[in-house]
């Protein structure tokens, strides 16, 4: 054997030499990751466990010395034991601080190792030894627990869980919301999911200069409001996109304010209307629909659509700069019209018919239904920032990441498939609670729904929230939407949903053949369990699984966990500063109320309503923080920590990723002819996870 060598012994009381035994050499690689401050001057230590034995716990020396483990290095050791020790299980690794030398924290990115008997294994680690503990990794092979019969197995399984259990601790931040991870700053994280180094000092830098990036230090203590529209264009000069420019120039425009609907940063409020309703009494009489048809026959045809802000009925409005803040909770009736385009017809401010809440119209004068138009805007940003961004992608990510950390091991395929999808997640949410929705918080401060009706928006859309809608294909088909023109983020989305689901299905398949095994797995169950419970409050009438029965039931599941904290979060994340960033058309916050009678808005009144200088500085310097890709970002189907090792989730991560390249050519073709270009779901331009 390549890697036995036969070992001479002196018995000086026989006075010759023998050959007593052999000793069995192990070759250990170990691949320190190439991450900033991965490299390790400490002295490192490993111990192989097999099924039949384990060897001495033998300090790694190489021939680099304490340079064997600098960052994007592999280091080759030796590692005898006097027997074989079976079919390698685990490996043990601590590394113990130099005398006189400072600790430092050491990220190997896995350890292979070739046994004299010719057989490969592969130990993933991928995350940050910072204590001297002994830390335990497993063989990369995916196994359920069920699979992990032997005894080293299951107790390394166990207490892999129970470590996790007490690093990964369920929070309550706020009552009838989704629960989330404790901790008290991202430094109280464990290191294994904190930022990057670079990540750090990027989004520190990104935050501290956003005010002076945009050119707005000297406007962010300014109280004073707007007195004419060159002021406010003025400000969006330094940091511009060519969306931004198009939303600055067209933002009026009734066509481009129902295409947002579609491709703006919200495309989930919008449904198709069968039936108008009760409390928007809307009538032919009143509107005019291009064609010639009347009402009744275009809610017949699908052409007539309705965007309900119901959500934010009742809300009494923030106050800002010592000033009450107004938040309506409008709705908006648009027609399809024959050449194709969506068209708000109708506005209602508030949801209860009065006298004193008319129903706008484009035949109104030009104020007041742009003023219709701009509270609508309003209530979109705090539907989209509240409800459809930070809950339904953010909060939700955040517990399918705990849950997956607290119940799932390394070694199960869960795990693998879905590590690479919590990236980063963990850190971003804690730093929204601290920065955004704190007590102190730009958004408590500065939004029209900050402070208590924050709160109250979050628990009504928790309390809204169903199964279906987290299912694009569902969601579509349940709003009506499956036929409507030019809304590339059904188009997109649905064929990264397809894309998704088979590589889900290809691997997840490849480890569960049949439901029985799926029933059986308590890991998984309690995973699919402590989401059901912490996320979404045991309420069973959101549709979501309590336990998984079938390996379909599993597969779509998975699909939407990874869709939700990549796809999703995109296409309601990425384009915050290309739509947000001309503060007219999404402003954070309107400080007059709504005119009651037609007839009595001008221009003077609107920049009267619109937000004050500094909190409109404020809005601005937030979504372009919240738009800024780091410069590690990992797009959608890329995985450079290589969990799997089984030769087939190999062959359908290369298939997956080939699918994306395929779509992303198909969309950047696309895109040449559009106005304007959706590129927030092109797979390179979409994070693997909510990193941001």
């Amino acid at each position: 054997m390549q890697f036995i060598k036969k070992e001479m012994i002196c018995i000086p009381n026989r006075g010759f030499f023998c050959f007593l035994y052999r000793k069995l050499h192990y070759k250990v690689t170990i691949h320190t990751s190439e991450r900033v401050n991965a490299t390790t001057f400490n002295n490192v230590y490993i111990k192989l466990v097999g099924t039949d034995g384990k060897s001495k716990r033998q300090w790694l020396k190489g021939f680099r010395g304490p340079l064997s483990f600098i960052g994007g290095y592999e280091s080759t050791f030796d590692v005898s034991c006097p027997v074989s020790i079976g079919k390698l299980y685990l490996i043990e690794l601590d590394k113990q601080q130099l005398l006189l030398a400072p600790g430092d924290a050491w990220f190997p990115a896995k350890v292979e190792v070739k046994s004299p008997e010719g057989d490969d294994y592969i130990f993933p680690i991928y995350r940050w030894i910072t204590g001297s503990e002994v830390q335990r990794f497993r063989e990369g092979t995916a196994l359920r627990v069920f699979d992990d019969s032997h005894h080293l197995g299951e107790y390394a399984r166990k207490q892999e869980l129970i470590q996790r259990e007490k690093d990964y601790r369920w929070d309550v931040y706020q009552e009838g919301i989704p629960h989330n991870m404790k901790a008290d700053s991202p430094l109280s994280l464990p290191a294994e999911v904190r930022f990057s180094f670079t990540k750090t000092t990027e989004f520190a830098f990104t935050a501290a200069s956003g005010l002076a990036d945009l050119q707005l230090s000297g406007l962010a203590e300014s109280k004073e409001k707007w007195t004419d529209m060159d002021s406010i264009g003025g400000v969006l000069t330094t940091k511009r996109t060519d969306i931004s420019d198009y939303v600055q120039e067209n933002w009026k425009d009734d066509a481009f304010f129902g295409y947002q609907y579609l491709n703006g940063v919200n495309p989930m409020l919008i449904r198709r209307c069968s039936a108008l309703p009760e409390n928007f009494p809307v009538t032919d009489d009143m509107v005019f629909l291009r064609g010639g048809a009347c009402l009744a026959e275009e809610i017949q045809k699908g052409n007539i659509f309705l965007s309900d802000y119901k959500l934010l009925d009742g809300l009494q409005g923030n106050i800002i700069n010592g000033k009450k803040q107004y938040l309506m909770a409008p709705l908006v009736l648009l027609h399809k019209t024959p050449d194709d385009k969506m068209m708000p017809i109708a506005i209602q401010l508030k949801q209860t018919p009065a006298k004193d809440n008319p129903i706008f119209l484009p035949t109104d004068s030009e104020y007041d239904w742009l003023i219709a138009k701009i509270f609508v805007r309003s209530a979109e940003f705090s539907e989209h920032q509240l409800n459809v961004h930070l809950l339904r992608t953010h909060l939700l990510a955040e517990v399918f990441a705990v849950a997956l950390l607290r119940n799932i091991p390394m070694v199960h395929p869960l795990y693998k498939l879905l590590k690479p999808h919590t990236r980063y997640t963990l850190q971003i949410n804690n730093l929204a609670r601290l920065l955004l929705i704190s007590e102190t918080g730009v958004f408590t401060k500065f939004a029209a729904s900050g402070g208590e009706d924050m709160i109250e928006i979050l628990k009504r859309s928790l309390s809204s929230i169903t199964y279906s809608s987290l299912c694009i294909p569902e969601n579509i088909a349940e709003r009506g939407l499956e036929a409507v023109p030019n809304f590339y983020y059904r188009d997109d989305g649905l064929k990264l949903w397809d894309i998704l689901h088979r590589f889900v299905h290809g691997v997840l398949s490849h480890y569960y053949k049949s439901d029985g095994e799926v029933q059986k797995d308590s890991e998984l169950q309690k995973w699919i369990s402590d989401i059901f419970e912490q996320g979404f409050l045991s309420q069973a009438c959101t549709g979501v699984p309590q336990s998984f029965t079938t390996v379909a039931e599993m597969v779509k599941f998975v699909t939407m966990v990874i869709f939700t904290g990549s796809v999703q979060h995109a296409a309601v994340n990425s384009g915050q500063y290309d739509y947000g960033g001309w503060m007219p058309n999404m402003p954070l916050s309107l400080q007059l109320p709504p005119p009651t009678t037609k007839g009595t808005t001008s221009e003077a009144t609107m920049l009267q309503t619109f937000p004050d200088v500094n909190t409109t500085a404020q809005g601005m310097s937030t979504v372009w923080l919240l738009s800024k890709q780091s410069s590690d970002f990992v797009p959608l189907g890329q995985y450079p920590e290589d969990h799997f090792s089984e030769k087939i989730p190999c062959e359908l991560i290369k298939d997956f990723q080939g699918e994306l390249e395929i779509l992303s050519s198909v969309i950047e073709v696309r895109n040449k002819s559009l106005e304007v270009p959706y590129t927030y779901l092109d797979p390179t331009a979409l994070e693997n996870s909510v990193a941001i």
